[in-house]
């Protein structure tokens, strides 16, 4: 049975299908693998401009981009300029978006287990806010924080909300390493003594229940739970972290993030939370994943007696989430993406292990063999910066496309660069 081309919703906004190649932002697909190299991250600048608009106009003042999504200094101005913050939770993360010019005081600073430098590097570049993880850190800024060095905090807090997600990404139940519990106490006692620090002055809660969620239940039965934990409190703002889902494959479906919000506001009413409460969020996943597409070059294309395997030349150093979450993507031909796609086979990168697959059953045309060029859409999150040096493999250069230009935002690694620790 012939197997339908690809679907055109699951690419950037200024896609364009033809019945001989790919453009995104204008520019050709294979152009781009021809001038800058395989494996290629290709970012739509539109499409991420028009997400982060949308959640700068969906939530209030404060909302913020979960930059661990997808970081580089491009990427963190382009979030600024459009009216968002940027959230960090390392010092790297700090360093590289204090680097690319975004303010401090646009910066929220993460993190389950910060170290006494990188608070102390927060605190003296003047973060928005700085959101407290536990009671370790607790007695660090009694140390660090005064009048003369003053902080804005939000206290990190587990509803006790168990997102329909992988168990890898969920953050939200009682059994997990962030934030304190709403359920015994230790919020209650983590507000308390926030609030008898001088120089520190809690503005909120911050909670986050998980990653790749579909349905908005999770979100609204989470902002219950903050709304009657905090109705009492008098803090200005609320944080209902990220995790807003997207479409990787056909038949998956997810809320727009103007949707998204408006559940969560409405939750917000429905627990009585005063109208003037700033409703804020993270959304990262939302904002870069359809952004993005990955091309490869096919190596290898061996059929065994169960399957064909395909081989290009990337794989889980560029995209681990199949291998970490069992995630689900699609691929398709540069080449030919309207073309029917009834060959099937087992989509696997180059490294040393036999789980090292980016997709275990990828529809492709009967044309696309050894030499051709296959990509896979919505990459944009969780891809490059989760990428490795596995095998040392170098990871691949980043180009943003916009109007008919294409910009490298972030050059190919060299074998130099992988050598450039050794001593």
């Amino acid at each position: 049975m012939s197997i339908e081309p690809i679907l055109a919703t699951l690419f950037a906004d200024t896609a364009t299908l033809h019945e001989s190649g790919v453009s995104v932002g204008g520019v050709d697909l294979r152009e781009l693998a021809t001038r800058y190299g395989t494996p290629l991250f290709v970012y739509d600048e539109e499409t991420l401009r028009a997400r982060c608009r949308e959640a700068a106009g969906a939530f209030d003042d404060g909302v913020a981009f979960a930059s661990k999504s997808f970081l580089c200094g491009a990427m963190a101005r382009l979030a600024f300029e459009e009216g968002l913050c940027v959230d960090v939770a390392t010092g790297g993360e700090l360093d590289i978006v204090l680097r690319s010019g975004v303010p401090a005081s646009r910066v929220i600073m993460h993190g389950n287990n910060k170290s006494r430098e990188e608070i102390a590097h927060a605190l003296a570049a003047g973060v928005h806010r700085l959101v407290v993880d536990n009671f370790d850190e607790i007695e660090q800024l009694r140390q660090m924080v005064n009048p003369e060095q003053p902080l804005n905090a939000l206290v990190r807090v587990t509803p006790g909300v168990e997102a329909h997600t992988h168990e890898y990404v969920r953050t939200g139940q009682e059994d997990t390493k962030f934030g304190f519990s709403v359920s015994n106490g230790d919020a209650r006692r983590a507000i308390t003594e926030l609030r008898a620090i001088p120089g520190l002055r809690l503005h909120g809660v911050h909670a986050h229940i998980g990653s790749q969620i579909f349905e908005v239940d999770g979100f609204r039965e989470s902002m219950s739970v903050l709304a009657a934990f905090t109705r009492d409190d008098d803090f200005d703002e609320l944080c209902i972290g990220g995790g807003l889902g997207v479409a990787y494959v056909a038949g998956e479906s997810a809320p727009s993030i103007n949707e998204w919000a408006e559940s969560i506001r409405d939750a917000a009413r429905e627990g009585g939370l005063r109208a003037d409460l700033r409703i804020l969020a993270e959304p990262g996943r939302a904002i870069v994943a359809q952004a993005g597409v990955t091309i490869y070059s096919v190596g290898v294309v061996k059929p065994v007696t169960q399957r064909i395997y395909m081989a290009v030349d990337g794989g889980m150093s560029d995209n681990p989430r199949p291998v970490l979450y069992g995630s689900g993507y699609e691929a398709f031909d540069v080449d030919l993406p309207l073309a029917p796609r009834p060959q099937v086979v087992r989509l696997v990168g180059k490294h040393c292990e036999s789980g090292d697959v980016l997709i275990d059953e990828a529809y492709l045309p009967a044309q696309t063999k050894a030499g051709s060029l296959v990509a896979t859409p919505v990459t944009g999150a969780y891809g490059y910066s989760m990428a490795s040096n596995y095998n040392r493999v170098p990871r691949p250069a980043v180009v943003f496309v916009r109007d008919g230009q294409a910009h490298e935002v972030l050059r190919r690694e060299t074998f130099d660069d992988l050598a450039r620790l050794e001593v």
